[in-house]
């Protein structure tokens, strides 16, 4: 099993040069920066994760920044976006961005998407919420044409351009497309249309869903698609549980305040992953 970390690099938190050398210093297979591009005030949408919003979700980088900053810093990490929220972008923009990062990063992206939890965020983008999950998906097959043709087209029902030009392309080929979410339907839409899934624990029974995952892959031929448990949790215990559901990687946040607390989460984390193995 391999071992990430994963941060909400912001303008409090510690550098994330610092943190990628860090990183890769110690062993770790991957660094993965989630994205949210503001919070709406009126705070109508629960956060999934309790029922209070931290602060580091107003505060946070832009992921494509924190990776391309990772990535001068670092010869051999993965870097993940974990996850982009591809409703709030424009995929044409999006997919040569995308391709920017792969090329300067020498092939090391993983690009983790996601359709969101906050109505608002994404209501402020023009994305309707109802629809969001039939956006992501289209937006996910334009990038993929506009990465691989050298003439790329797309005509959907969210999105739609005629034959263009654009480079680069990236380096990897396929560029790795992983979804998050917990539910039924994001294992279904990993299954049609992306490389891996990407969940998150305390939000369903992986204990569960991960052996019905590789069922569902098998049955429909797509072999063994990886996971990648987005917030592990990280207990001796918990690490041994993801071993044994056969999970390809794991990752874990450090805290996005101080470089103190970052470097003792780090620590902490290193001895029980790595230091275990």
């Amino acid at each position: 099993m391999k071992f990430g970390i994963a941060i909400f690099a912001t303008d409090r938190s510690i550098g994330v040069a610092e943190l990628a050398r860090a990183v890769e210093e110690r062993g770790y297979d991957s660094l993965w920066f989630p994205e949210h591009t503001h919070i709406p005030t009126s705070r109508l949408s629960p956060w999934p994760g309790g029922p209070e919003l931290p602060e580091h979700y107003k505060r946070t980088l832009d992921p494509f920044v924190s990776v391309a900053v990772a990535a001068s810093n670092t010869t051999r990490l993965r870097l993940g976006f974990g996850i982009l929220l591809l409703v709030e972008r424009d995929p044409i923009t999006t997919a040569k961005e995308v391709a920017s990062v792969d090329l300067v990063s020498n092939g090391r992206v993983v690009l983790g998407v996601g359709a969101g939890w906050n109505r608002e965020e994404m209501q402020d983008h023009g994305t309707d919420p109802r629809t969001r999950f039939k956006l992501m998906r289209e937006r996910v097959l334009a990038m993929r044409e506009i990465w691989t043709r050298d003439e790329a087209q797309f005509h959907g029902d969210f999105v739609d351009f005629e034959p263009m030009w654009s480079w680069p392309k990236p380096i990897q080929n396929p560029l790795p497309v992983y979804l998050g979410g917990n539910a039924e339907n994001a294992m279904k839409r990993v299954i049609e249309f992306a490389d891996g899934w990407m969940p998150m624990p305390g939000r369903s029974s992986l204990a569960e869903q991960i052996p019905a995952f590789r069922r569902l892959c098998e049955e429909t031929g797509r072999g063994r698609l990886p996971v990648v448990v987005s917030g592990a949790r990280s207990t001796a215990e918990a690490i041994e549980e993801y071993r044994e559901l056969g999970v390809d990687e794991a990752t874990f946040y450090v805290p996005s305040t101080s470089r103190d607390d970052a470097f003792r989460e780090l620590d902490r984390i290193t001895e029980l992953s790595l230091g275990a193995q």
